[in-house]
């Protein structure tokens, strides 16, 4: 998702404006004799510390709200509100001062200076950290203004470039006024005298920026509904050294195609996708796959999915075309089960894209899910397409703070501190605990845990996990050639208007082995998940989810 600069550059005028607060009086001189009494590394210490407190402030202020599971685009239509709100109270002199004294008494601010005059770097951390503390009801609008800046942000990766640009603005005055001392009191008497119209400036240039991202969503909005949009005239995250593309080695099988070489490809935009078929991740790109080869195929886009096996089960050639059959794909697989051509391109990820130009060389790659946008615009540069249709719109999901991870549950990748005691390779009786923590799983019944997998050696072998998750999905086998039925539980009860698609009257019938959909909720939540099997022979490999 390319990176919105404006927000960046506001966020960088926000932080240095604290510096013109009207409150900057009565903490000015904490800063003064903080920087002044110890030794030379103490100034660098009070902006370390003052960096780190606001940024923790503000970062996990947005981890807050992801936790929650509310639903970004309301949050996003709120927040452009609340910052409108900021700016109207900065360009007001009656209401800015109410907004400060709120808050100024709320936190309750007292004089805190540290005279150690042989304190360094360690005691610069803990002045400037208190510093932050204090200057937070002085920041007041301000500080309130970036924290949703960074609630806005759809990725980590952009907040994070949002929280350095407003804590550098920040510091830099900061740390000049801890290494001059005393002579800065006399250059910030014209920010005093001027602090008024400072202060109104910056609240004109955030009502301006909203205006700007609320016209820029309307545009895109907009756009999305013409019939041609205009291709960008050079690769989006492209790599700055293009490399020649590793061949294609090792192939046991080929399905929808014979087998194919990219030096007979020269000419062809190829797309390399690395996945399996029972990864939740790569499940979820494969609908733009087909997408991108539907439209582009006929104009010289070629699609190569090397299918390169997580578990042993997904080596099988009849599962593979099974499972390519079951998904709709229609372009080249290959079977790369002794991951030749995953070393080739030195891989290390499910899914990833690596794409080739009409050269033979890797111009762009991607690992996981998400910047289709991208990924299609570079598409169509290197098809030297001027225009084309409806770009591929379709709903994403979303990783929500505190989802569960993948928990594999043979020993050789479980998480140990998650996972119960078992017994090796082995048939073993086991009991539920009374109490389960948050992401672990436990065993009830008779199971056998070998490096991968587990399988139910008696009937009704019970499975339990505590997850935090919108939606859950397992990975599950059989090792018997008659059907297994498996009861799901949630919360102790059989599910049923929350089963996922591949549940049945509280029920899976497990015939292949694959991924299935057990619960889909409505909203982001915690549960108790329990299966459990009415025959033996259910292997059962993964948990994945969704958000």
């Amino acid at each position: 998702m390319p990176v919105n600069f404006l927000d960046i550059i506001l966020a960088f005028f926000e932080g240095f404006a604290l510096i013109i607060s009207p409150c900057i009086l009565p903490i000015l001189p904490i800063v003064l004799a903080g920087s002044l009494s110890g030794s030379r590394k103490r100034p660098f210490g009070i902006i370390t510390g003052f960096v780190i407190s606001f940024s923790l402030v503000a970062f996990f202020s947005r981890q807050l709200v992801q936790y929650s599971g509310i639903d970004l685009d309301l949050i996003r239509h709120i927040s452009y509100g609340i910052l409108l709100l900021l700016g109207i109270i900065m360009m007001s002199s009656f209401l800015s001062e109410k907004f400060t004294n709120l808050l100024q008494r709320m936190v309750g601010v007292t004089g805190l200076i540290n005279n150690n005059p042989q304190g360094g770097f360690v005691s610069g951390i803990f002045i400037g950290s208190l510093i932050a503390i204090i200057w937070t009801p002085c920041a007041g609008p301000i500080l309130a203004a970036v924290i949703v800046q960074t609630v806005l942000q759809k990725t980590t990766i952009v907040s994070f470039f949002i929280l350095v640009s407003f804590a550098l603005g920040a510091a830099i005055p900061m740390l000049i006024i801890s290494l001059y001392g005393i002579k800065i009191i006399e250059t910030f008497r014209f920010f005093k005298t001027k602090a008024t119209f400072f202060r109104k400036i910056l609240g004109l240039i955030i009502i301006a920026a909203v205006a700007y991202m609320i016209y820029q969503e309307t545009t895109q909005s907009t756009s999305t509904a013409q019939t041609t949009i205009k291709t960008a005239t050079m690769l989006q995250n492209g790599l700055w050294l293009p490399y020649k593309a590793p061949p294609i080695e090792g192939i046991e099988a080929w399905i929808n195609s014979p087998p194919l070489k990219l030096s007979d490809l020269q000419g062809k935009v190829v797309l390399i996708d690395f996945w399996t078929y029972s990864c939740i991740n790569c499940i979820r790109t494969i609908p733009y796959l087909k997408a991108w080869y539907n439209k582009y195929q006929n104009q010289g886009l070629v699609i190569i999915g090397i299918h390169s096996p997580e578990f042993d089960f997904e080596k099988n050639l009849a599962n593979v075309q099974n499972a390519v059959k079951r998904y709709g794909i229609h372009y080249p697989v290959a079977l790369d089960n002794q991951f030749a051509t995953w070393r080739n391109y030195n891989n290390h990820y499910w899914p990833a894209h690596y794409l080739i130009n009409k050269n033979g060389k890797v111009v762009y790659q991607y690992f996981g899910e998400g910047d289709y946008d991208v990924t299609e615009n570079n598409i169509r540069y290197l098809l030297n397409l001027d225009s084309f249709d409806m770009p591929t719109l379709l709903k994403e999901e979303r990783y929500v703070f505190g989802q569960t991870p993948e928990t594999y549950l043979g020993y050789a990748r479980a998480d140990k501190s998650l996972s119960p005691d078992i017994v090796r390779d082995a048939s073993n009786h086991y009991h539920f605990p009374q109490d389960l923590l948050r992401n672990a799983w436990a065993l009830d019944g008779f199971w056998q845990v070998t490096a991968d997998k587990i399988t139910s050696t008696q009937a009704n072998a019970a499975l339990k996990i505590h997850y935090n998750a919108r939606k859950v999905f397992i990975v599950m086998g059989n090792a018997t050639p008659a059907p297994i039925k498996v009861k799901v539980f949630l919360n102790n009860k059989p599910i049923f208007s929350q089963q996922g698609k591949d549940v049945t009257d509280s029920t899976i019938t497990v015939t292949r082995h694959s991924i299935y959909e057990v619960i889909s909720l409505e909203q982001f939540a915690q549960g108790i998940l329990e299966i459990r099997a009415e025959t033996p022979g259910l292997q059962v490999y993964t948990f994945t989810f969704g958000s």
